[in-house]
């Protein structure tokens, strides 16, 4: 019990100072819980109000894909570069040390591979697990068009729902379907803005080169772009200046980084655009002199 001697009544009420309230950084997220904000803080650097994702939980329907045959060879190192660490719960628990202290966005969807219908998944994560892992958010992924789109959207829903009863937040993945025809600005568009106005958090959804700008604008919730397939270096850190420029609030990117010459060198070139507004010219200078700073210590 407290000691009741000696109590002293308060004295510092800063009368004529009226009470506020701090605006939360993030776009659409002022009316969330302290929990849900807390955890979007841990993926969302408040300073800049943009994140860095390594994205390596491809191995979840592609296998052991190059760049990934060996988490702890070709991931780990490069954590302290990341923001977030986005995989699944197997590789988390196998490969990835817990003295990383890096947050981590949970894969929760699954059960498809590259050779059957890519959007026939279902729940594959417990949000008890996610929650005994200190998951930061959950991901699902939503192929909007294709021949599971109402499966996929019925497995976000049960992700967003029970992640607003323990205060875990939800992205949701535009993913596209093998039958998916234009991928364009409107295409997108219309699967990032579904996504928000079923309660995602936040949308990870690709980069386009026509309108890019409309996407963001129409969707309530930050975006992160998908780094996609293996672009040259440069080109790489082009899509991630133009995407930040036209209002995506990061980028998660996996191959762009793991497959590069230099992934340690690229993460970090990544991560000054991103955070720096560094310039594509720039950035790929930075690259190369971190790349051959690299080789001069390997040899």
């Amino acid at each position: 019990m407290a000691d009741l001697d000696d109590i002293k009544d308060g004295k510092d009420w800063g009368l004529g100072t009226p009470a506020k309230n701090q605006p939360f950084f993030l776009k659409g997220s002022e009316g969330l819980d302290w929990g849900m904000k807390s955890r979007l803080t841990r993926i969302f650097n408040p300073s800049s109000g943009r994140t860095v994702m390594l994205a390596f939980d491809h191995g979840y329907f592609q296998g052991p894909t190059t760049g990934l045959e060996r988490i702890d060879l070709s991931i780990v190192p490069l954590a302290p570069y990341a923001d977030v660490l986005m995989c699944t719960r197997g590789i988390l628990r196998s490969s990835v040390p817990a003295e990383s202290g890096k947050p981590v966005v949970l894969r929760c969807s699954g059960g498809n591979s590259i050779l059957s219908e890519l959007s026939n998944e279902l729940v594959a994560v417990d949000i008890e697990d996610a929650i005994r892992l200190d998951a930061a958010a959950m991901a699902a992924q939503i192929y909007i068009g294709a021949e599971y789109e109402h499966q996929s959207i019925g497995n976000l829903v049960k992700l967003i729902d029970c992640g607003n009863r323990y205060g875990m937040p939800t992205l949701a993945v535009t993913g596209v379907g093998k039958d998916i025809g234009v991928r364009d600005a409107r295409y997108f568009g219309l699967a990032s803005r579904i996504a928000a106005e079923l309660g995602a958090h936040y949308v990870k959804t690709y980069f386009v080169e026509q309108g890019f700008e409309r996407v963001t604008a129409g969707c309530p919730v930050p975006i992160v772009i998908a780094g996609g397939k293996k672009l040259p270096e440069l080109d790489a850190l082009d899509m991630a200046y133009r995407a930040i420029d036209q209002g995506a609030s990061g980028v998660d990117m996996g191959r762009n980084i793991f497959q590069a010459d230099s992934p340690d060198a690229m993460i970090q070139a990544v991560g000054a655009v991103v955070h720096d507004n560094m310039k594509p010219g720039p950035a790929l200078e930075m690259y190369e002199t971190l790349k051959s700073e690299t080789l001069r210590v390997a040899e």
